[in-house]
């Protein structure tokens, strides 16, 4: 009994938790309806100040704004801010063709873009427009009748051109405005007045307009509508003055109005103090307010202004707020976060129905709330007729007609499937796939057998057979009977031999089921029982990391992070980029949901979701130009930029809102497309010599050129021309000291030989001196040898010839004394002589003898003097041996003076002078 009342008390302490946490979230949640999409820009951003007094857009497609000491300025791609030459606040500005014309602290001007700055010229410089006693600033500056109107609040000056006019009025203005040709000055306390050049009245009927500040005066279908500070909107018609007979107009006047504008698609924009901005309606008579509660960074707007997309710039008290109010994507904003990640989300009749991970939710009259017993993930919601099938962590839900039943307990409802052959509708679930025969019947299902593991998705087109996608991996067949009872499962990515088969994703596309595994898409071959690849998909869709159906001739795709809303028309597919702004960083992965419902379909957040129009066409703007920085310099095209310096590429489009262009570039015709990250391309380290960047528009499905940029790249400093020369004055230095220092190296290297060929000489003469003295000796030696020999043959010659002779004058003399007879004597001293002569022969010894010891002598003097005669080698022996011509006489068996006349022939021969001597000259042969 007490564990009974133990057990009752821990269920009603349960309850009685998940009724207060309902209660709570119930009582928390206020209704957001869906906004236009908001980009909000803080100073952190521009590097400005706080308030934005004005906002314009220029001819150049760029946004300027008056921010107290700066003028702003945004191309989409960077911020630049300018500052007056006094540095006084700029209150206001205005477009006047290629001019953007500035007020502030007793001073006006235009300014101009040249050479990718904004420079400034004064228009009052120098005038003394100025009451010195007066703190004039000019608030407004506006156009009428052809001239320029510059508003203060105690003057307007109005400039021609060339001249400025001056009127001063007797009271202090708030604003003056246009309207229908005519101009009106709102006075601070006795009310608006219309002009007629310096002439000024109140128009009757207008008494309620005193003592009351009108910011704002617009004509809107035939009425003119007048939005005072405090005392909220009055419109004139007919010329009668009548407060605006509308709900918001009692709003407006606790909010405080600063600024309004009417703008395309009959909206009033509506700028307050502490409200943020209204946004109304007139042919729905509704409105949304969008302010610091939902997305906006403050609730004071200051300004309003207008770009060419019709799109709404909000100067706020602290920042800049940029509104898509013609947008074709709506968003809706869970700032608070107790909502959570929405998984699904469907249109009912009073509102919407969110399935998150903190549970159900119903959106009805504005307001939020949790259903009951739904806290917890829910993964899906699927509308079958007027019921909405909600797949949740705790089972299955069904709402129809505002209220909420739970149909069964089975855990993780993710995705409900229909079968395209049939009736037959499909749960896949955390346990394996249900199966409802009947959709009415919810609480009536079929557990598919054999299969009891996280299913993520479902499909059927045949007859018995479906397909089953893991959570994981794989992708399943399964057959079954008209009983619907398993007859064979198989897991046809390992069939086919697939092995990455993480994360399959199933899709239906005209009663075709398509696979999308590892961003390759497969088909179901039912003859070879494998998966097979699609060409039409794998042609039109690379690299998709998922897919959603629309209907069947809409659906998404994610590629690289961006999604692209696809309509096919037969086999040809229309891409349209669903610009990355709208949901970075906010998809839940592998968890993309869509909703359609009439003209729209609704998209999951991680924080909200988003409405997209579903015949939306984004005509992507290929109307880029390129502004081009180095250095701080806008280059024109063809520039030269120097090297290893960072080029900064601005991609302008002009377009800020849903119709901006995904962008790409390719540098020198490479390969890759590069995205271009916020319209800002930077290059570095570039190599020298032309480059050129391309720019492409990507539709998801082909590349379009829309415009180039050419540069060079300069050559190094390094290898300037000057560089150059100065590296050639260096080499050519270089070259001449290493010839300088060569040529010293070999001086020195030639004195250093000749003082060692010197020392080598000297050592060689002192050889060769020593061998020449060596061999003169010989030589000497040899000569006193020869001499020596000569003058032994000399002698013995002439001791043979004396001793011959004296042996005949003995035996003569003999003969003489021993011979009486005279004819016997005659006769014996024939004998003597005859005998003398006998011995010739000896004296022929004699004289070969003397030829072979002078033999060398007698061979160089031939070679040399070849036309001499033997008797002229035989007077030069004898010369050689130093005869005199007495001793010669004799031997050569001639007179003296014989010899004396054979010595004159013979120096003629020899070709001697005069003053040579002949055995001198013979010696030293």
């Amino acid at each position: 009994m007490s564990l009974y009342l133990s057990l009752n008390l821990n269920i009603l302490k349960s309850i009685l938790l998940k009724l207060f946490f309902f209660f709570f979230i119930t009582s928390q949640i206020q209704s957001q309806e869906l906004l236009p999409f908001v980009e909000n820009y803080s100073k952190s951003n521009y590097q400005g100040d706080n308030q934005i007094w004005n906002v314009v857009q220029g001819k150049d497609n760029a946004m300027y704004f008056a921010n107290n000491h700066y003028l702003l300025r945004y191309d989409g791609v960077i911020w630049e801010k300018y500052t007056l030459p006094n540095k006084t606040i700029i209150r206001s500005i205005m477009i006047e063709g290629d001019k953007i014309y500035s007020g502030s602290y007793k001073e006006f001007g235009y300014w101009y873009r040249k050479e990718g700055k904004m420079h400034y010229v004064s228009i009052t410089k120098n005038l003394r427009l100025f009451d010195e006693k007066d703190n004039e600033e000019i608030w407004k500056i506006f156009k009428f009748n052809g001239s320029i109107y510059f508003q203060s609040f105690n003057d307007v000056f109005i400039y021609n051109g060339k001249q400025i006019r001056k009127i001063r009025f007797p009271f202090l203005i708030s604003y003056c405005f246009v309207v229908d040709k005519n101009l009106y000055v709102a006075s601070v306390e006795k009310g608006v007045f219309k002009m007629n050049d310096s002439r000024i009245a109140n128009p009757k009927g207008w008494d309620a307009l005193k003592n009351c500040v009108v910011h704002a005066m617009e004509k809107y279908q035939n009425k003119t509508y007048i939005f005072s500070q405090k005392k909220g909107i009055f419109i004139v018609e007919n010329g009668i003055l009548k407060p605006w007979n509308n709900p918001l107009n009692e709003t407006l006047k606790s909010a405080t109005i600063n600024v309004a504008k009417f703008i395309k698609n009959n909206k009033l924009v509506i700028g307050t103090g502490n409200r943020g901005v209204f946004i109304y309606d007139f042919k729905t008579d509704t409105h949304k307010n969008i302010d610091r509660n939902n997305v906006l960074m403050n609730n004071s707007i200051l300004s309003i202004g207008l770009d060419k997309e019709n799109d709404l710039w909000l100067g706020l008290d602290n920042g800049i707020a940029h509104v898509e109010v013609n947008s074709p994507i709506s968003i809706f904003y869970d700032n608070s976060g107790i909502l959570g990640s929405v998984y699904s989300v469907a249109t009912t009749s009073k509102g919407y129905l969110i399935a998150s991970n903190h549970g159900v939710f119903e959106f009805d009259s504005g307001k939020f709330k949790m259903m009951p017993n739904t806290q917890g993930q829910a993964w899906n919601i699927t509308k079958t007729d007027n019921k909405y099938i909600i797949g949740h962590n705790d089972g299955t839900f069904c709402y129809e007609n505002g209220s909420l039943v739970k149909t069964n307990n089975v855990s993780g409802g993710w995705n409900f499937s229909k079968s395209s052959i049939n009736n037959t509708c499909f749960q896949s679930t955390y346990s394996g796939i249900l199966l409802y025969e009947d959709i009415s019947k919810l609480t009536e299902y079929k557990k598919v057998e054999d299969i009891s593991k996280p299913i993520k998705y479902v499909a059927q087109n045949k007859k018995n057979e479906i397909f089953a996608a893991d959570n994981y991996r794989g992708l399943y067949r399964v057959l079954y009977d008209d009983d619907f009872k398993t007859k064979k499962v198989e897991n046809i990515t390992q069939q086919s031999n697939i092995e990455n088969d993480f994360g399959v994703k199933i899709f239906e596309f005209r009663n075709e089921i398509l696979f999308l595994i590892n961003n390759a898409w497969y088909t179901y071959n039912s003859i070879t029982n494998k998966l097979e690849e699609d060409e039409l998909f794998n042609t039109n869709f690379k690299n998709i990391a998922d897919v959603v159906a629309i209907d069947e001739n809409h659906f998404m795709v994610l590629q690289n992070g961006i999604l692209y809303h696809i309509y096919a028309s037969g086999n040809k597919f229309v891409w349209n980029i669903i610009q990355e702004k709208y949901y970075k960083g906010r998809l839940i992965n592998d968890n993309l949901r869509i909703f359609k419902t009439q003209n729209h379909y609704l998209l999951n957040l991680d924080d909200g979701f988003i409405s997209l129009q579903l015949k939306y066409l984004n005509n992507q703007n290929t109307n880029v130009k390129i502004e081009a920085f180095n250095e701080g310099v806008l280059l024109p095209k063809d520039s030269k930029i120097k090297y290893n310096t960072e080029l900064k590429i601005n991609v302008i489009s002009g377009i800020y809102g849903a119709s901006k262009p995904n962008l790409f570039y390719k540098i020198n015709s490479s390969k890759d497309f590069m995205p271009i990250s916020d319209g800002l391309i930077l290059l570095n380290n570039l190599s020298s010599g032309y480059h050129s960047v391309a720019i492409y528009k990507h539709d998801g499905a082909n590349y379009d050129k829309v415009c180039n940029f050419d540069f060079k790249v300069a050559q190094p400093w390094y290898f300037s021309v000057w560089m150059i020369l100065l590296y050639l004055l260096l080499v050519s230095a270089i070259l001449f000291l290493y010839y300088k220092w060569n040529k010293l190296r070999y001086i020195q290297k030639l004195k250093l030989q000749a003082e060692e060929l010197k020392h080598q000489r000297e050592i060689l003469e002192m050889e060769l001196k020593a061998e020449n003295e060596l061999n003169i000796q010989e030589y000497e030696k040899h000569i006193l040898e020869l001499e020596l020999q000569t003058k032994s043959s000399e002698v013995a010659g002439k001791s043979l010839s004396i001793a011959k002779q004296s042996e005949m004058i003995e035996n003569i003399q003999n003969i003489l004394e021993s011979e009486k007879d005279f004819n016997k004597l005659k006769s014996e001293i024939k004998k003597a002589i005859k005998i003398n002569e006998v011995n010739k022969h000896e004296w022929e010894t004699f004289e070969t003898n003397l030829n072979q010891i002078h033999n060398e002598f007698i061979i160089s003097l031939s070679k040399k003097f070849p036309n001499l005669t033997p008797k002229d080698i035989k007077l030069c022996i004898y010369l050689k041996m130093n005869l005199s011509s007495k001793e010669i006489a004799p031997l050569m068996n001639i007179s003296f003076r014989g010899v004396e006349l054979h010595r004159y022939r013979l120096r003629k021969k020899l070709n001697l002078t005069q003053e040579e001597n002949l055995s001198k000259f013979l010696l030293n042969i």
